[in-house]
């Protein structure tokens, strides 16, 4: 099902969130992980673009998912994945993370990101009328306005080098 104009500025901000994900998992399978710089980097990703992304969420997207009784448990599921992701967030600010702690975030928050786009979304298509989402799409692009909107680059400390 292709995706409502209303949730694409989400869904790429979901794209971001991703690459993330596979940088990581990739630095983590060729044993290339500079803690330091990858907490780093979190840290920055959160804060300019993931911290307000999960905020527009919680606004703007839970509370009418949450009226649909079919969304309810879905809803309370990302919510409390939500909660267990910014413990993550944090411990990377406070450089705190072990390598198996970044591996389970990377994994969590793919999870994560994958329940919402296949599951959230598409019965958010299927179950609100137009004009719903059309008010949830406006509500977005305010609840997202100071959100980064370009994909943060890898620093050379979290890029994989090439193998000589």
């Amino acid at each position: 099902m292709l995706r409502d104009k209303n949730l694409i500025p989400l869904s790429h901000q979901h794209q971001h969130a991703l690459a993330l994900c596979v940088r990581l998992d990739r630095a983590l399978q060729a044993k290339e992980v500079d803690l330091g710089a990858w907490q780093a980097e979190i840290q920055t990703i959160f804060e300019q673009e993931i911290g307000i992304h999960f905020s527009a969420e919680e606004k703007t997207i839970f509370p009418p998912a949450r009226r649909v009784p079919e969304l309810q448990p879905l809803v309370d599921e990302l919510q409390a994945e939500h909660s267990v992701l910014r413990n993550f967030f944090t411990k990377a600010a406070a450089r705190t993370l072990s390598n198996s702690d970044l591996l389970m975030f990377a994994e969590k928050l793919a999870q994560h990101i994958r329940k919402e786009e296949r599951q959230l979304f598409q019965d958010m298509q299927k179950l609100m009328t137009p004009q719903e989402l059309s008010v949830i799409g406006a509500a977005l692009n305010e609840g997202l306005k100071d959100a980064s909107d370009i994909c943060i680059l890898p620093n050379p400390a979290t890029r994989l080098r090439p193998k000589t």
